[in-house]
């Protein structure tokens, strides 16, 4: 696979095949560790690589040609399966790591059912990775990648110098980001402002992200599609662009953090029949407290986020690339 060399990289088109190239090869650094099931990190390298190279070929098929198989759609298929199994993985991680060793025996005991059925649904969902890595979907999206690099095919607006296109890359994405209805969980509106809803009990929260948690979920997403599509560009900004990297990875992963609880929770719900209070009572006021904890470390980004200021230098760093 050959690519431009040069130390300075000037269009889009160099830039976007740079990318592809990068995330394309540490997919398939990682796949035969994964098909073999050897290593729980190789399956997390496996699918931030399958994620960002969604990312990449999704937003630079502007100005790249790209093969029939090589579609944002099939990449995400792969990825999701990767995914599914990777949840699994953390499942396990945290009900291990963070909550198990603060149980009493009786709970530790009552735990192992849950061990149990998270190992028959992991040996179903691996089975399905296998199959999905071995079949011909993967092959095609793989081997026309392959192809494409050793020759890539350009659009027009390949040949544009990178400065002149880089903000309108990232600004849709910086107002999808900016204008989610996720920052408004947990407000309300006072005289046009926007206000955080202060000092609530541990009952009142659970009641609103039983009600609103699939939107914070979802902006958690987009957070991290801006997330990596800001990184493909950390090079050609500055200091301030490199913060705002660092914060949007904060919020994705204490939305994260809160979500995981949410999903550990309901799926403990489903192994005992809804009786986890009844069998696992201390596990589940410790999920709880998980999600308390993260919403007081959510709310102070919240605020910064939801103020005009912080808004409109978020803009202003995206206009203004060094180059």
């Amino acid at each position: 696979m050959k690519l431009a060399t040069e130390p300075t990289i000037k269009t889009l088109g160099d830039y976007a095949c740079q990318a592809i190239q990068k995330h394309f090869k540490k997919t398939l650094k990682w796949e035969k560790s994964v098909k073999k099931d050897e290593d729980p990190e190789a399956l997390h390298q496996m699918r931030v690589g399958m994620r960002r190279l969604r990312t990449a070929v999704s937003r630079f098929e502007i100005a790249l040609d790209f093969p029939k198989p090589v579609t944002d759609k099939n990449i995400g298929k792969i990825a999701r399966r990767l995914g599914n199994l990777r949840d699994l993985d953390v499942l396990k991680e945290s009900l291990q790591t963070n909550y198990k060793p603060h149980l009493s025996h009786k709970e530790q005991d009552s735990l192992q059912t849950a061990f149990a059925a998270l190992t028959k649904q992991r040996e179903d969902v691996l089975s399905s990775v296998q199959k999905t890595l071995k079949d011909e979907p993967y092959k095609s999206l793989k081997e026309a990648l392959k192809d494409w690099l050793e020759k890539p095919s350009y659009r027009q607006l390949a040949s544009v110098d990178i400065g002149k296109v880089l903000p309108d890359l990232l600004l849709p994405e910086v107002s999808n980001f900016l204008l989610h209805p996720g920052w408004l969980v947990g407000t309300y509106i006072e005289e046009s402002e926007v206000k955080i809803q202060r000092n609530w009990q541990q009952e009142k929260l659970e009641a609103e992200l039983t009600k609103e948690g699939e939107i914070l979920h979802s902006l958690r997403k987009q957070a991290k599609r801006i997330r990596y599509q800001m990184e493909l560009f950390t090079d050609l900004y500055g200091e301030s662009y490199a913060a705002y990297i660092t914060e949007i990875k904060n919020i994705q992963e204490i939305l994260g953090t809160m979500q995981d609880s949410v999903v550990l929770a309901e799926w403990l719900m489903d192994v005992f029949d809804s009786e986890i209070h009844t069998q696992l009572p201390t596990l589940a006021n410790l999920l709880a407290e998980n999600r308390y904890q993260m919403w007081q470390q959510w709310q102070p980004l919240q605020e910064r986020y939801l103020k005009a200021d912080t808004r409109h230098s978020f803009h202003l760093t995206i206009l203004h690339p060094i180059l």
